[in-house]
């Protein structure tokens, strides 16, 4: 491997653990919110609000990270969000009460947000145009190992505060603070780490610290083409006018702005957080039960982690287009598989399986048995109308499970599917084209306006998920993502050129009017 080559990935590797942070600190609330529902006596939305309330400041962060790392730089910015991440993890820890411990989930997604647009940013700064698309899904498998980092270090230190070493770890009914507080170690050493790391190029060139550029340049691309790249940024750079958000919506803009857009809905539209978030509920509807619905769901981040790694791999040889429209029909046709999988399924309870509840809850089951209901709303709606809506609540696993006669095994392989034609395609492929279309001097501005509007249908999908079960079916749900997909896949394939091998500047002269 080339010297420069061997330094632009060290880079990318560095700033990436960013990517992992961001994975961490979402996904590590899923070990601790049996914990916090019973030491601060929440109640449902309480709960709820402890997770989303993370995504909400995340949303925010992604709108401002861009234009913020356009003023004071992009390494500032990220090692604003290593001091977040470190900040966000000790005060969870450490939270005497309910509001003190959503504070600091909102502290954390400040960082989550500004890490996960100034990362790829940053990468694809640094990145010669042959490494680009690999180097910047570095950033996108970091979050994929973060996640799984965290539901690892979650079980960890559930066993440890079952141990011997408890009290001496001072775990057992505290083990939901050391899952949270474990995060400050990565997020110091990103801290310390990233003053390794020198800024942007393109940042440098865009502030008129041509020689500066011109050093970072060559280290990453050798130095005669460290000269030419330059020559192409300042060429781009000629207007060195503020960036405005009206300029993202002028003529020239409409390209680059209506795929950066698409891509952003499509991403989340599709269902993918509604499947990571859920993953135990779907399977659960499928009536297999609630602990091997637990040991499939950790399928899925297996698989994420494969396919995210085979993306990678493969991102720069067979390019961003073949992958994303592969990946798109491969969504599409999983999730019609999920709908047509509910679909044929019935419900039926007999007597045996009535045994399974409470003596007063049979009585009151009694005249369900032997029934048979076409869909798992018809089913839910009868169950609730016969023994109410908090008996659902409690037994939904074990009424689902002893009812359905739906196929397991299709719906873990439309999941298992879902997931994997996810990772290798839009997953990873959403945030290399967010770094390589948009000009230079409005990057770090678009990629916060199109990361926002990831973010709010990625909140909406995740909000809207449970009602739209239990509203219009799990058949109903996964169709409307297969249409979307389908619609997505027909959009995208429409407008999106090929930006393999092309330098950003080549890019934006081309993109660009």
């Amino acid at each position: 491997m080339e010297v420069n080559t061997r330094y632009t990935i060290r880079l990318a590797l560095i700033v990436a653990i960013g990517g992992f942070l961001m994975g961490f600190e979402a996904s590590v609330v899923s070990g601790i919110v049996t914990f916090i529902a019973r030491e601060f006596d929440l109640g449902r939305i309480a709960l709820g609000w402890a997770v989303a309330s993370l995504t909400l400041t995340a949303t925010v962060a992604m709108l401002a990270a861009g234009p913020l790392s356009d003023r004071i730089g992009r390494r500032p910015v990220l090692m604003i969000a290593a001091l977040l991440f470190l900040a966000a993890a000790i005060a969870a820890a450490a939270a005497p009460d309910f509001v003190a411990l959503v504070g600091a989930r909102m502290v954390g997604g400040l960082a989550v947000g500004a890490a996960l647009i100034v990362a790829p940013m940053y990468i694809a700064e640094i990145s010669p145009a042959r490494l680009r698309g690999r180097t910047v899904s570095l950033n996108q498998l970091n979050i994929v190992v973060g996640i799984s980092a965290a539901f690892f270090s979650n079980y960890l230190i559930l066993e440890l505060g079952r141990s011997e070493l408890a009290p001496v770890l001072n775990l057992g009914e505290h083990s939901w603070r050391a899952m949270l507080g474990i995060e400050a170690l990565p997020a110091l050493g990103y801290f310390l780490a990233l003053f390794a790391v020198p800024e942007s190029p393109r940042w440098l060139a865009m502030h008129g610290r041509d020689q500066e550029a011109l050093e970072v340049l060559a280290r990453c691309s050798g130095r005669e083409q460290a000269e030419l790249e330059l020559a192409a940024i300042r060429a781009s750079l000629a207007n060195r006018a503020e960036p405005r958000i009206a300029e993202l919506f002028r003529p020239s803009m409409r390209l680059v702005l209506i795929i950066g857009v698409s891509v952003a809905v499509l991403q989340q539209i599709t269902g993918i957080n509604a499947v990571f978030f859920y993953a135990p509920m779907i399977f659960e509807q499928s009536g297999i039960g609630t602990d091997a619905a637990f040991m499939q769901a950790v399928l899925v981040g297996l698989v994420n982690l494969g396919f995210t790694l085979l993306a990678i791999s493969q991102i720069d040889r067979l390019g961003r287009r073949p992958l994303l429209g592969g990946g798109l029909a491969g969504i599409a046709a999983c999730m019609l598989l999920l709908s047509f999988g509910f679909d044929s399924a019935t419900y039926t309870l007999d007597d045996a399986d009535l045994d399974r509840f409470p003596a007063a809850e049979q009585q009151t089951l009694a005249p369900l048995a032997g029934e048979k209901w076409d869909s798992d709303v018809d089913f839910r709606r009868a169950v609730v109308d016969a023994a109410g809506a908090d008996f659902w609540r409690s037994f939904e696993a074990e009424l689902v499970s002893a009812a359905s006669n739906a196929n397991p095994a299709l719906i873990l392989f439309g999941v298992l599917g879902f997931v994997a034609c996810f990772a290798i395609s839009i997953g990873p492929v959403m945030w290399v084209l967010f770094a390589e279309l948009f000009p230079n001097r409005l990057r770090g501005l678009a990629i916060s306006f199109v990361g926002f509007v990831n973010s709010a249908v990625s909140f909406t999908v995740q909000l809207v998920f449970p009602w739209e079960l239990e509203r219009i079916g799990n058949a109903g749900t996964f169709l409307i993502y297969a249409l979307f997909a389908i619609a997505g896949l027909a959009i995208v394939m429409r407008v999106l050129p090929e930006t393999n091998g092309r330098s950003l500047e080549e890019l934006e002269a081309t993109l660009v009017g």
